[in-house]
């Protein structure tokens, strides 16, 4: 008779985090094995994991970790599904009931002598069934949720989203305009951290009641959900059934925005305005680097070095350099030519931009759905993919691009407006407005005995 029992207990599912299948589990084995008389050693719960899914089950793998020890001869489970669905799974549990001598495993549904070779064999079967079992369901699942996506309708958690009350699609106003704020703020040109560190100060929480972090920020204000569409596998497949809190034309600029941001984070090139390549070295045409003298003095420089493309004969200070051109800037907000290249624009090619996009990605969900009925071969997939492919990343930078002219549209003959803001407006505001009109900054070699700021060294190249 075993010594030292050890009872398993999992559930694959457990939104509510109430525990209630996992302790009935429990119960249930308990009660087998005191009928048994085997003395229970220590109880092991996985909660809220599939054996299916592949995930780690830590206490399933202190269970094993017991039985090499010898601290444990008996298992007692309320179904052999409960310890494994995966064929591998069970075969490595049977070499560990071998080097450890385990010989008896019970549960509530039947019993399994493990060291018989009819006992093995009809484990087998039963982890069998159970795959077989898990992936039907599995396919069910994934159908009945791309079923809803498709029809509109929403799939609800345990925690509402954040911009909406319980029932999931009521808008909590004071979150919904927090939404809007940050939505107009991020295609403005603030940065994700920017917004983030506000709303904490502000005591703008998450529907959890934490801190806001950039990550979950960017999945927020990126998600179809808040535009009142329905996204299934990263494509909007339909409208929903709930109400908007911006529009959908917001989260394709928002999400343009995002895909075309280059968020510096360290802190020393966050204090320099002109970063993000708008300057170039005017005799070999690299991008100029923020690099502070060993004084600490702020300077671009054209780098030369291991792994560095630079020539090394161009570096100016920074500080009159943006002076400089912050001027120009305010100065080309209040320029005709600059509202009249403005005047109309973007909308067009903006709708242009976006269904030639939408285009080339239903080309390429074509392309691989022809691949996947093996009406073409492999080597013909990778060649038609790729410049699909290609226009594709080409068509996000150019609508990024378009995008960046938002930042500059209130501010377009109203200079005056602007440089009394300038000052307290956020780094990143500020390089989206230079990087809206400036495509880059040539800077030529400083004259030999000139050691003063010289701005006919600087050829600037407008965007508008």
């Amino acid at each position: 008779m075993p010594k030292a029992a050890a009872i398993y207990a999992r559930i694959s599912s457990d939104p509510e985090g109430d525990r209630l299948g996992v302790t009935r589990q429990v119960e249930d084995c308990r009660t087998m094995a005191e009928r048994r008389g085997w003395p229970v050693a220590d109880t092991y719960v996985d909660d809220d994991v599939s054996a299916y899914s592949g995930k780690h089950r830590p206490e399933y793998q202190r269970l094993l970790a017991d039985m090499r020890a010898g601290t444990v001869d008996a298992v007692v489970v309320w179904h052999l599904d409960r310890l494994h669905r995966h064929p591998r799974e069970l075969e490595e549990f049977f070499e560990v009931c071998d080097g450890a001598g385990v010989r008896s495993m019970a549960s509530v549904t039947g019993d399994t002598d493990l060291a018989t070779h009819d006992g093995r064999f009809l484990a087998r079967i039963l982890g069998a069934v159970a795959r077989k079992e898990s992936d039907d369901k599995s396919r069910r699942i994934t159908r009945k949720h791309e079923e809803m996506a498709r029809s509109g309708r929403l799939v609800r958690n345990s925690t509402r989203p954040f911009g909406y009350r319980d029932d999931f699609r009521t808008i909590e106003p004071a979150e919904a305009a927090a939404i809007r704020e940050a939505v107009a703020r991020l295609r403005a040109g603030d940065s994700l951290r920017g917004i983030a560190t506000d709303w904490n100060e502000r005591g703008i929480r998450t529907v959890r009641g934490g801190p806001w972090k950039v990550q979950v920020l960017r999945r927020m204000l990126a998600s179809a959900r808040i535009s009142g569409q329905r996204e299934y596998k990263g494509e909007i497949v339909a409208t929903g059934h709930w109400e908007p809190i911006i529009t959908p034309e917001d989260t394709a600029r928002v999400r343009a925005v995002l895909a075309g941001a280059t968020r510096t984070t360290t802190r020393t090139v966050r204090r320099y305005l002109l970063s993000g390549g708008l300057l170039r070295c005017g005799v070999c045409e690299s991008v100029l680097v923020a690099r502070p003298r060993q004084d600490g003095t702020r300077r671009y420089l054209c780098a030369k070095g291991p792994g560095l493309p630079g020539c090394g004969r161009v570096a100016i200070v920074a500080e009159p350099l943006e002076r400089f051109i912050e001027a120009a800037v305010l100065y080309r907000l209040d320029t005709p030519e600059l509202a009249a290249a403005l005047d109309g624009a973007t909308p067009p090619d903006d709708d242009g931009e976006r269904a030639n996009l939408a285009a080339d990605r239903a080309q390429l969900e074509e392309l691989a759905s022809a691949y996947g009925e093996k009406l073409v071969t492999f080597p013909e997939y990778l060649a038609a993919r790729k410049p699909i492919e290609a226009r594709i990343e080409a068509a996000k930078r150019r609508l990024a691009r378009l995008t960046r002219t938002e930042a500059i549209t209130p501010y377009v003959g109203k200079a005056g407006a602007l440089r009394e803001a300038w000052a307290d407006l956020p780094l990143t505001r500020q390089r989206a407005i230079v990087a809206s009109i400036l495509d880059r900054v040539v800077v030529a070699p400083a004259a030999r005995g000139r050691n003063r700021f010289d701005p006919d060294r600087l050829e600037p190249v407008w965007r508008v």
